[in-house]
């Protein structure tokens, strides 16, 4: 049996029985397929019992609308054992009263699987070590296992060389009782002999290794991990990056609760859809596209601070990658998600201050209320608010990042913040934005998107020279810069 992981963007298929297991004396013959476009189906010779069903006195069956659904079902396949998450009938064929009797069939979709384990729950703390490999992992860590020699006497190639493996240290970070490790698992040498060549191959793999010191984790847990580490690594390359595997230990009786005898560690492989399936042999990104790697921002310090990050600011972190997971068709879309990541990113900081002192706004409140006609003051109550507008929020978030680095993608500060909010009230009180070209709409979304990029990179801890670099080298910023200029500027459009 191969230790390799399984790839999500490949297809399984395992065949056995499988029950539920409230009920584990029935077992029902069936093929479960994985495919990476379509998940997780069950085909079962023979059924659950899928009717909503009632029993009011003996011997009456009550048959009501609706069908079961299945948190878990147990399978024994292909000499592992599997865990099904999330199961619903899709369809039933059953044979009551058929002249020819035939078995009933019945197909079960699935929301995730654990190949290697049967666990009692998605909850269920059970595992000792999470591994996620995901897209640009490798790149982003900056590190391998592969060096290459080049032979050159009197500095030419004379054609010979060599590549040799030499083991990377492993890189680790703690959070809050959680280990976060680097790591490289390589295979060995191998010769593929072919009719007219041999090629050589040998494998290196970068994952991230995630253990609990206190306790054992959950399949909910893992697939968080998952997440936490595919956002890191799309926001560093600025890329849509899928998840490749995932893979669990399970942990010994030790250190689970309620479990049954001894069970020694072992390989679980994690069978979902996330939002973006990861395809292992795709081409990397090249380094100008890529915001940073481990070199600009060591491994031990930027997982500590993209733990806090990603708690304290998810909501703004969802919205701006989403721009790039699945960015909408419609430029209006685009800015509101823009904008609306923009303002969610600022109250995220806790850095808002009332434009009002307190202690002058609610006496002033309370006077101007006394001037309204009883029946209308909770309403007008409910529209004095001392909150920043949305241009306040703009210019704050401009002026946290490196000013230079600012100013080169956003050279006129004021006349993007005025036509942003401009844009966003128009859009959202009037329905439209006929004051804007569309040009400038895709301006305002594209900078604001990468005001909160900067914002975020800041946060992490980027150089100011790393930010500098990435607004004058990275191709979609310095597009931005450039539309920012043609656009977003008081002397453009007065010219």
């Amino acid at each position: 049996m191969s230790s390799d992981p399984l790839n999500l963007d490949a297809s399984g298929e395992w065949a056995g029985l499988w029950w539920l297991p409230e009920d584990p004396g029935h077992r029902v013959p069936g093929v479960l397929r994985y495919e990476p476009d379509c998940g997780l189906t069950l085909s079962l010779i023979g059924a659950f019992e899928d009717r909503v069903t009632t029993t009011p006195t003996p011997g009456v069956l009550i048959v009501h609308e609706g069908r079961r659904t299945w948190g878990v079902i147990h399978g024994a396949a292909d000499q592992r054992e599997i865990s099904l998450f999330g199961c619903f009938p899709n369809s039933s064929q059953r044979t009551f009263g058929a002249r020819v009797k035939t078995p009933d069939k019945q197909t079960v979709v699935a929301t995730t699987a654990l190949i290697g384990a049967h666990i009692g729950g998605e909850d269920e703390a059970a595992f000792s070590t999470t591994e996620v490999s995901v897209e640009e992992l490798g790149h982003w860590a900056a590190s391998t296992v592969f060096e290459g020699f080049l032979s050159a006497p009197d500095g030419r190639p004379d054609g010979s060389g060599s590549i040799s493996v030499k083991p990377v240290e492993v890189q680790s970070a703690e959070v809050d009782g959680t280990v976060f490790s680097l790591a490289h698992r390589h295979t060995l040498p191998f010769f593929d002999q072919r009719r007219g060549e041999t090629v050589g191959r040998m494998v290196d793999t970068s994952y991230i290794k995630i253990t609990r010191r206190d306790k054992a984790s959950s399949l909910i847990d893992a697939i968080g991990y998952a997440r936490l580490i595919q956002d890191l690594i799309s926001l560093a390359t600025h890329r849509a990056v899928g998840v490749i595997w995932i893979r669990l230990k399970l942990a010994s009786n030790e250190n689970t609760s309620g479990s049954r005898g001894l069970r020694p560690e072992r390989n679980v492989d994690v069978l979902h859809s996330p939002s973006v399936v990861g395809k292992g042999d795709a081409k990397a990104a090249t380094h100008h596209h890529v915001f940073f790697t481990c070199e600009a921002l060591p491994f031990e310090k930027v997982m500590p601070r993209w733990c806090d990050m990603h708690e304290r600011l998810q909501s703004a972190t969802n919205m701006v990658l989403g721009l790039r997971y699945a960015p909408a068709r419609y430029v209006e879309n685009n800015l509101l998600t823009a904008v609306g990541a923009a303002e969610v990113l600022h109250r995220g900081f806790d850095i808002d201050e009332p434009p009002i002192p307190s202690r002058d706004f609610k006496p002033m409140r309370e006077a101007m209320l006394a001037q309204v006609p009883v029946e209308h003051r909770e309403r007008l109550r409910g529209l004095l608010r001392n909150d920043p507008t949305l241009r306040d929020r703009l210019y704050a978030l401009a002026a946290r990042p490196d000013h230079e680095a600012l100013s080169i993608l956003v050279p006129d500060v004021d006349r993007w913040a005025r036509r942003t909010t401009r844009a966003r009230n128009d859009l959202a009180h009037e329905g439209r934005t006929p004051n804007h070209e569309l040009e400038e709409l895709m301006a305002i979304v594209d900078v604001t998107t990468g005001v909160v990029i900067l914002n975020l990179l800041n946060e992490l801890g980027l150089s100011v020279e790393r930010q500098r670099e990435i607004v004058r080298g990275h191709p979609k910023l310095r597009a931005t810069a450039r539309s920012a200029q043609s656009w977003l500027t008081t002397s453009k459009v007065n010219s």
